[in-house]
Formats: C-alpha cells, structure tokens, sequence
C-alpha cells in the first residue's frame, strides 16, 4: 500500500443539482470549510448572508484554500427572499435541522427532486425561519449531544445525497 498525493489523484468532477444558503453563518472557519466542502461534493452554489464574514477574511482564505475560485458564490440580505426567488426557480428547499417533522437523513429520497436547496442553520439558533422548508432531514446520532458543528454536518448530509444521486445511474 502507497499513500497517494494530491497529484497522484485523478477526482471524477461531477456537479449536482444542489445549491447551499447559509442562514446567517457567523464564524470565519465555517465559512471556509463550506467552499472546501461544498466544491468537493461537486455543489452548484453557495449563498451567504451579507453579515458572514467575506472572503476577503484571512480566516476564510486560510481555511477555503482555493477553493473559493472553483465554485459559484453570491451574497443575500433578505432570507426570505432568496429562498422565494430558489423556490421559483423549481428548486425544493431542504432544511438540515432538527424539528418535529425531520426525516433520517437515510430515509429521505433526495434523488426524487431535480433542483434542491439546501439550508445550513446558523450556529446559535439553527434556521430562524423554518416555515420556509418544504422538507427538514436530520442526522441521527447516539451519543449524548444532540447537534454537531454547521459543517459536519453538511459533509456527512452531502455525503449521502451525492451518494443517492449516484445510484440513479447504477
């Protein structure tokens, strides 16, 4: 066994028919970690509130690597209206969250829907306008905390929609 190098890797770059709106995340490192994770999960587009630290951040920079010059990027002010204006463009809009009504994240059938959004909640207070999700999924977990990190979380959710897409070809 030889551990490989960057170099020595040749990715199969797909893109899918996923979109990320951040609602409202503060912290520079998770900003970061959104480009490098969304751009490896071949992710369409991210949205940012226009309170999120920018790229212009070092935090950011560092933590994005170069990343934030390989996948599309905007700025909102108005949460509810990007999500009006994601919804007419034929998109579903999917929360990452916890509520009364979230499926496993392994239960929902994301490959049923075309164009899909989905909400990252901040890191306090998770997504403030739930009403606006037309499905809530959920990571089961089993230990004692009952939410991991914004960014976690979204690796392992767009582990398992990617992974679902694939099969449709399978």
């Amino acid at each position: 066994m030889k551990q490989l190098a960057h170099n020595d890797i040749e990715n199969h770059q797909k893109r899918f028919p996923i979109t990320i709106v951040c609602d409202a995340i503060r912290t520079p490192e998770n900003i970061g970690m959104c480009f490098r994770i969304a751009e490896s999960f071949g992710v369409e587009k991210i949205y940012f509130h226009e309170s999120s630290p920018t790229i212009e951040n070092r935090i950011v920079k560092k933590t994005a690597r170069n990343t934030v010059a390989q996948i599309e990027y905007d700025i909102y002010s108005d949460f509810s209206s990007i999500i009006n204006k994601l919804k007419q463009e034929g998109n579903t809009i999917i929360g990452l969250e916890i509520t009364d009504k979230s499926t496993p994240i392994k239960a929902f059938e994301f490959q049923a829907y075309s164009k899909m959004v989905l909400i990252l909640g901040g890191e306090r207070r998770g997504i403030e306008e739930i009403n606006v999700v037309d499905h809530a999924v959920y990571i089961p977990m089993y230990g004692r905390n009952s939410s991991m990190n914004v960014i976690h979380s979204l690796a392992i959710s767009l582990f398992e929609i990617t992974n679902q897409f694939l099969r449709i070809g399978e």
